[in-house]
């Protein structure tokens, strides 16, 4: 055999040792990379299901909870107030047409601790259209009915807002000028004027959109009473860990109450 061909076969056969190895080498990574994303996959559904366990279990004490599985996976929760100067109605998600939402302005459930003071409502985009066709209209204008006075003898008074000038005509509410506000980590297109509450007077208001769904956000003149808790749970197993933010609001008074001005406490 000749010197070159001997040279050619050493070629041929480092070229196929290359190219097995190359193929060798992908398959590990592959293989190794597969592992590791199902164990991580695995570890991200046991953190999960820790953090559920630990939302259940502080609905349950409405305290701060920690725990551990014997699947090596643990939670701990915190459980806060939603109160404060300024906060976002329903978690920030839009409040359906003609559906209320309620504002607490008393201690749930004894309406102690009377609040007083003025807040004003946020909603709106500056994309809304006000039309004539409902399926079309996307601007809302807001009913604000705030109950004050005692359980025993409480007074009503409704407030009505649009922003939607054509509507005005035919609805009397007041005209609202839109503008650019930022509150609560949202940012909305109306607000209403300031909503005056005696001191120690106030009991529960109740909002709701007209025309069309809404996000919504109230800031206050110095803190409103607590309308619920929000538990942040952070499950962890392994080097993983996945968060659960729940809100549990009170529960919403019968529209009946601010209807008919009857309040049974």
């Amino acid at each position: 055999m000749r010197d070159y061909q001997r040279g050619q076969i050493m070629l041929i056969v480092v070229l196929i040792m290359v190219t097995v190895l190359t193929v060798g080498l992908s398959v590990a990574a592959r293989s190794v990379t597969n592992t590791r994303t199902s164990q991580d996959s695995a570890s991200s559904e046991k953190a999960f299901s820790a953090a559920e366990a630990g939302v259940e279990q502080s609905l349950t004490s409405n305290n701060n909870a920690t725990g551990s599985f014997s699947n090596h996976s643990s939670y701990t929760t915190t459980v806060v107030n939603l109160s404060g100067p300024a906060f976002q109605l329903n978690s920030g998600s839009p409040i359906l047409k003609d559906d209320a939402i309620d504002l607490w302005l008393s201690t749930y459930p004894g309406y102690t601790n009377q609040w007083g003071g003025s807040f004003t409502v946020y909603w709106g985009k500056p994309s809304d259209n006000c039309t004539q066709s409902e399926a079309t209209n996307t601007m809302a204008a807001l009913e604000v009915s705030v109950l004050t006075g005692t359980t025993a003898n409480p007074h009503l008074t409704r407030y009505l807002f649009d922003p939607c000038a054509n509507r005005q005509a035919k609805n009397a509410f007041v005209s609202v000028a839109p503008g650019s506000y930022a509150v609560a980590g949202g940012n909305y297109a109306y607000k209403s004027s300031l909503i005056a509450i005696g001191a120690g007077t106030g009991l529960v208001a109740s909002i709701t959109p007209l025309y069309a769904s809404t996000m919504m956000a109230v800031q206050d003149s110095g803190g409103l009473p607590s309308q619920g808790t929000v538990i942040q749970s952070t499950g962890s197993s392994g080097g993983t860990q996945r968060e659960i933010q729940t809100y549990r609001y009170y529960p919403k008074l019968p529209s009946e109450i601010f209807q008919y001005s009857l309040f049974v406490p």
